[in-house]
């Protein structure tokens, strides 16, 4: 799937054309910058951190994926130590007592592109898969997750993207809807779950490029200027 398009296939096709009244933003490198290997260079060697983001190594993203829905850190790690061993237990135990770390600032332009957005009438959203204990942590860090008009966060429902089930339910919490939004997320997977709930998506990848993408669909917000 490209990036900073417009993607509207399956279920989200009817709403080709429709005006947007609603943007949905994920968090993690749409909104801040997330890099769970910065947490442990203050511990483990570039060798090791680079195996603990190989989740045929140490199923890593399989247990980011089972806290993002709300299971236990502990629970997740007992599947570790019995699939690859206890010394990535060890190393995965010890990036949830430091998520903090992995959180490496926001994305260029991501306040301000809310504030413009909530200045032109359209709401602004958050839909993250997250860990429902160190949210708040990063909620109180990051003033752009605190001006969103609500917020549906994996870990405190249960669900997780891309289940069609989490979009719904968010559309539902917001009261918007479907066919007037955009959902905006760096993975291509969550994307193509936002299409199936009927909701066009972009792909993220570049901030100057989210902005251009939102004017083209009418949305009255500042483009970038260019100074001679």
């Amino acid at each position: 799937m490209r990036y900073d398009l417009l993607q509207a296939e399956g279920n989200a096709a009817q709403a080709q054309g429709r005006p947007v009244t609603d943007v949905i933003f994920d968090f993690g490198n749409v909104l801040l910058n997330w890099d769970p290997g910065a947490a442990l260079v203050p511990r483990y060697d570039q060798d090791t951190i680079a195996r603990f983001l190989d989740n045929e190594i140490s199923g890593f993203y399989d247990v980011d994926d089972m806290v993002d829905e709300g299971g236990s850190v502990d629970d997740a790690l007992a599947m570790v130590r019995e699939k690859h061993g206890e010394q990535w237990a060890e190393v995965i135990r010890y990036y949830y007592g430091h998520t903090q770390d992995s959180l490496a600032g926001p994305i260029p332009g991501a306040r301000m592109l809310i504030r413009d957005l909530k200045a032109a009438g359209i709401g602004v959203w958050g839909l993250s898969n997250w860990q429902k204990e160190s949210f708040p942590q990063a909620e109180q860090q990051f003033a752009a997750l605190r001006e969103l008009d609500g917020k549906v966060i994996s870990g405190l429902v249960s669900m997780r993207k891309p289940q069609r089930r989490i979009y719904e339910f968010a559309l539902s919490t917001f009261g918007i809807d479907a066919g007037t939004s955009v959902f905006v997320d760096d993975k291509a997977m969550n994307i193509v779950g936002a299409n199936e709930a009927g909701i066009r998506g972009i792909r993220f990848s570049d901030p100057y490029r989210l902005r251009a993408v939102l004017i083209d669909l009418g949305i009255g917000i500042p483009p970038i200027r260019s100074v001679s």
